[in-house]
C-alpha cells in the first residue's frame, strides 16, 4: 500500500462509502482510541449518517495537552521506563493495561494478530507524513453535531489521560462514564462493563 494512501481522511471516506453501499442510513458510530479522532472527523463531514456517537478511550486534544498529566504521574513514568528498557518487546502492554497481571494476556493477543503491513505509526506522524486525524475544532464539531454523545474512558488511561475526557465532557453536551481501575484498553480489562455501558447508551 502506498504511504500516501495511509491518511485519516481516507478512513473517513471509506467508512462513508461503506455505510452508503450497505444502505444502512444513520448508524451508531463507535470510535476507539485514534479511531475516536477519525469519528470526530466523520461526524464533521457526514453528520447525517450518524445517529449516536461513542468516543471510547480517545481524546479531542493534542498530545501536548496529555503530556502535562503524564509528566507528573509517577506510575506512568515507572511503566514507561519498563517499556523503554524492553526496547519495544512489551508493545505498551504495561501502559495500556492497568492490571499488570493481565498485561501478558494482552501482549499475547497482540502477538497473535501478527504484523500490520500498513504503517500508521507514531514515528510516521512525528515525521509529519500523516495528516491530522481531526483537522477541525473537535469541541465545535461535537456541539454542531448536536446528537447524543457518550464519552467512555478508563480512569487510569495512560494514552489519553482521563482529565481530557472530563474536559471534553464539560465543553460539549455529552454523557461521561469512567470505568474504575482500567487503562487505555478498558474494553480488554472489563469487557462486560464496557459493552453494557454502550448498549445502555444506544438503547436509551
Amino acid at each position: 500500500m502506498p504511504d500516501d494512501d495511509l491518511q485519516p481522511e481516507y478512513v473517513v471516506q471509506d467508512t462513508h462509502r461503506l455505510i452508503d453501499r450497505l444502505g444502512l442510513g444513520a448508524v451508531d458510530l463507535v470510535g476507539f482510541s485514534t479511531g475516536g479522532r477519525a469519528a470526530m472527523q466523520f461526524v464533521d463531514k457526514h453528520p447525517e449518517q450518524v445517529r449516536r456517537l461513542v468516543l471510547a478511550s480517545t481524546s479531542a486534544y493534542s498530545s501536548a495537552d496529555a503530556a502535562g498529566y503524564l509528566a507528573s504521574w509517577h506510575e506512568y513514568q515507572r511503566r514507561r521506563r519498563i517499556e523503554d528498557e524492553a526496547k519495544g518487546a512489551l508493545r505498551n502492554s504495561t501502559v495500556f493495561v492497568w492490571d499488570l497481571a493481565r498485561a501478558p494476556a494482552y501482549l499475547q493477543l497482540l502477538e497473535s494478530l501478527g504484523t500490520d503491513p500498513g504503517d500508521w505509526s507514531e514515528e510516521r506522524a512525528l515525521q509529519r507524513l500523516m495528516h491530522p486525524w481531526c483537522p477541525g475544532d473537535p469541541e465545535q464539531i461535537l456541539r454542531s453535531f448536536a446528537k447524543p454523545v457518550l464519552i467512555l474512558h478508563g480512569d487510569k488511561d495512560m494514552g489519553f489521560p482521563v482529565q481530557l475526557a472530563h474536559r471534553l465532557h464539560e465543553a460539549v453536551p455529552s454523557h461521561l462514564i469512567v470505568i474504575p481501575d482500567t487503562a487505555h484498553m478498558c474494553h480488554f480489562e472489563q469487557p462486560e462493563i464496557w459493552s453494557s455501558h454502550i448498549r445502555e447508551f444506544l438503547d436509551s
